[in-house]
């Protein structure tokens, strides 16, 4: 779902940072990555409203648990519900998908992509041990009727399921489909970077759930100083809670799971940049991994080999830079994406008014 005439922010001239983006400016130009969406939205009684849905991020499109992937994440205001997060900084590695949806919808869709896992992988709780999924949450009360808990394991499936590698569906969509930011419709978007070093280049794409912020916070504006904007259709509106953001970083450069936490700190300067103070009741949380090493589950070798970048070679900045330009750009994407969308109550949030082209 789109808004009619409009696009990515860079489609109406506006340009964050000073790095490449990817062919499609979005976290699917890290090979091998891929996103699916559920999106439920429809009426319920008494005025309320299913406004809500799931997004599924796959690191590649084999088996996840026999093929695992290296990651960790990184707490920047620790007030959300995820699960997952405690064995991936322990281990380094990520064996499920990473799935996205409201707050109190964090059950069902652990159960749903547990169900999928254990579909997929007959050995998980037999000839093996258990599996890790990981799932992370934003509050999307204000036009969900997220006390009907409408989210069902059946629609994680799906999303893992309709998972691709085309570009990245954005805005009021899946797990964004009633999230607010700024006053204005949030959600879902994605932005990438592309870094080269002596001969090598990498990629590194961001994908935020974009639910923060207040309209007086918003610093996104300089950003469109200098073009005429379109009406606003209706003013901002103000939440009493501070919101989240749930932010995933992919890259194909080679970095171990510590390296990848500091990319991950990164995140939170274009979160910063944006305008978000990480308030006290917001849930601020960056999830990053690589593709450079499937690590397996099984292996009969007492050591293993990997290749990793140096930590004082340059291209370690260009990575810290990409994460923060790809995070502040993925968050203005989520708005620029977005369309005005009712929920519960009768609530509507509006879309950003943005540059005329």
């Amino acid at each position: 779902m789109k808004r009619a005439g409009k696009g990515k922010i860079r489609e109406l001239g506006v340009v964050v940072g000073k790095l490449p983006t990817g062919a499609k400016n979005d976290l699917t130009d890290v090979p091998g990555v891929r996103v699916g969406h559920v999106t439920i939205q429809h009426e319920l009684e008494d005025g309320e409203c299913a406004c809500t849905g799931v997004t599924a991020i796959l690191p590649h499109g084999g088996s996840l648990f026999r093929e695992k992937v290296t990651a960790a994440s990184y707490v920047i205001n620790g007030f959300g519900k995820t699960t997952g997060l405690v064995q991936v900084n322990e281990l380094g590695v990520l064996e499920s998908p990473i799935m996205l949806t409201n707050t109190f919808s964090v059950p069902a869709v652990t159960q749903g992509a547990l169900q999928y896992m254990l579909a997929t992988n007959e050995e998980i709780g037999d000839t093996t041990g258990t599996v890790n999924i990981v799932v992370g949450e934003c509050n999307d009360g204000h036009l969900n009727s997220i006390r009907r808990c409408v989210v069902r394991p059946e629609d994680a499936v799906a999303a893992i399921e309709n998972a691709t590698e085309h570009g990245v569906e954005e805005g009021a969509v899946g797990a964004g489909t009633g999230m607010v930011a700024f006053g204005y419709k949030g959600g879902i978007g994605s932005s990438s970077r592309v870094v080269s070093a002596s001969g090598h280049t990498y990629t590194l794409g961001a994908l935020v759930l974009s639910n923060f912020g207040s309209k007086d916070d918003f610093l996104g504006d300089r950003l469109f100083a200098c073009a005429p904007r379109e009406p606003a259709a209706a003013e901002a509106v103000e939440k009493e809670e501070d919101g989240s953001i749930m932010i995933v970083l992919a890259t194909d450069a080679p970095l171990s799971d510590r390296q990848l936490l500091r990319v991950a700190k990164r995140a939170g300067i274009g979160l910063g940049r944006t305008g978000s103070h990480f308030g006290h009741g917001s849930g601020d949380i960056a999830i990053a991994f690589s593709t450079a090493h499937k690590i397996p589950h099984r292996t009969e070798s007492v050591t293993e080999t990997r290749v990793q970048l140096r930590e004082d070679h340059p291209v370690m900045n260009e990575l810290f830079a990409a994460a923060a330009e790809a995070t502040e750009e993925a968050i203005y994407n989520s708005l620029s994406q977005a369309v005005t969308t009712t929920g519960r109550k009768g609530r509507t949030v509006h879309a950003m008014p943005l540059p005329l082209r």
